[in-house]
């Protein structure tokens, strides 16, 4: 009877953090809704070739600037290509662009928030100082220098939100860092001769996740808006690709006479980026014990 007890207890520790986010988190109507629609795009962006009514590249000359119709939901390109269509493929685009660059950034900038908080003096001082230098451009503009130094592409865009999403983590991590370094627990790992790197990984990175996770959900959305800009202005998805900034790009000389070349890719982009700051309230709202009510 003793030893089913000790199997259960963990089971039942390790369930209840997650069953008590769930019932927080579905508290919030909004962000569930939020979380419906993401799953729904990223399933429609896996499954574009089974979902999507045409291809994305292939011109249909004989439909030419079509409006929206039955067989054209959001109407068709200079070359009659398929907007809808293309809105499906380029919302995998946009999304493994904002994942991406947001892990990349989220890695780089937990580890050296981490790092600088753990160790102090003159390597927090070293850190600080170059995340206040990264900071003191605006994100487009560090985007784009990033851009003119590496030459225009998708992959390069990735590197490009990247780097200028590492000062923001690297803060965040930091900053609990700093207050759990001085825990009791840690205080007692090191006491018994606990390696700092385990520390680090056992003791502190956990208890950075809370705030990085909501920040990692917002800065999707950011991620997607920026990326849409650049391949707007031309420095980001090359043509033929279907990416949403380079959809309004081609479509801006036509506003007033074709209008949804420009409506729909700028609902898709605005929709999406809405849905992951929602969710990311959410999640706020779920994880921070400040903001509980019950």
């Amino acid at each position: 009877m003793s030893a089913t007890t000790v199997v259960v207890e963990p089971t039942e520790k390790m369930r209840k953090p997650l069953a008590e986010f769930w019932r927080r988190f579905k508290k919030q109507k909004v962000a569930v809704i939020a979380l419906i629609f993401i799953i729904t795009l990223v399933l429609m962006a896996v499954f574009a070739p089974f979902v999507a009514p045409y291809d994305p590249t292939i011109p249909d000359y004989n439909a030419v600037l079509q409006g929206p119709s039955a067989a054209h939901w959001a109407g068709t390109d200079t070359y009659g290509r398929d907007i809808f269509s293309r809105i499906i493929w380029g919302a995998r685009i946009s999304l493994s662009v904002g994942f991406l660059s947001v892990t990349l950034g989220a890695l780089a900038g937990v580890s050296l928030g981490i790092i600088s908080g753990y160790y102090g003096r003159w390597i927090d001082s070293a850190v600080m100082r170059l995340c206040d230098l990264l900071l003191a451009f605006p994100g487009i503009l560090l985007a784009i220098a990033v851009i003119a130094i590496l030459g225009p592409g998708i992959t390069n865009v990735i590197y490009a939100v990247a780097i200028f999403s590492i000062p923001v983590f690297a803060r965040l991590a930091r900053g609990t860092t700093l207050q759990l370094k001085r825990t009791v627990y840690v205080d007692a790992s090191r006491a018994i001769g606990v390696k700092d790197r385990v520390i680090m990984l056992r003791h502190i990175l956990p208890g950075t996740l809370p705030n990085v996770i909501v920040y990692f959900s917002m800065r999707i959305g950011t991620s997607i808006l920026t990326a849409a800009s650049l391949s707007f202005i031309g420095l980001g998805a090359q043509p033929p690709s279907p990416e949403w900034g380079a959809m309004l790009a081609d479509g801006r000389s036509y506003m007033g006479v074709a209008d949804h070349l420009t409506l729909f890719p700028g609902i898709a982009i605005f929709v999406t980026v809405l849905g992951f700051n929602l969710f990311g309230d959410g999640l706020r709202d779920a994880l921070d014990p400040k903001l509980r009510s019950d």
